[in-house]
């Protein structure tokens, strides 16, 4: 059951920009964070940006003034605006939600929920 649906991910050159987009469907009780991590090979999955249902943001020190996080909380989707592209981007792209759903028909499952990751790879 895929419940986070990302795009936006591809080749591009250093210095230039590319928008990551992640929808969360199915029977959504609640979202309280939804949010961005990577990992490149061989590295640790890390945090890039993440928002809460009130707006509020938190950045990783090394995206901060590059990247730009948001979301439409009406189409339970968030965006990563990435700008200023480093070569040091380059990595697999996790879109997560934090909340609460009912999945199988009546479960109920909090935690958090992950894409299955997109790639980003930027060329010098």
């Amino acid at each position: 059951q895929v419940m986070l649906e990302e795009s936006g991910g591809g080749l591009v050159q250093y210095g230039g920009s590319l928008r990551l987009s992640c929808a969360a469907s199915g029977r959504i009780l609640r979202i309280n964070t939804m949010g961005w991590y990577r990992q490149a090979p061989g590295e640790q999955r890390e945090l890039v940006a993440s928002i809460g249902s009130d707006g509020s943001t938190n950045y990783a020190d090394s995206v901060k003034g590059r990247f730009t996080i948001s979301s439409d909380n009406a189409k339970n989707t968030v965006y990563l605006q990435m700008n200023n592209l480093k070569v040091e981007d380059t990595a697999v792209y996790f879109c997560k939600s934090e909340g609460a759903r009912i999945i199988q028909g009546t479960k109920l499952m909090t935690g958090d929920f992950w894409g299955q990751g997109t790639q980003v790879t930027v060329s010098s």
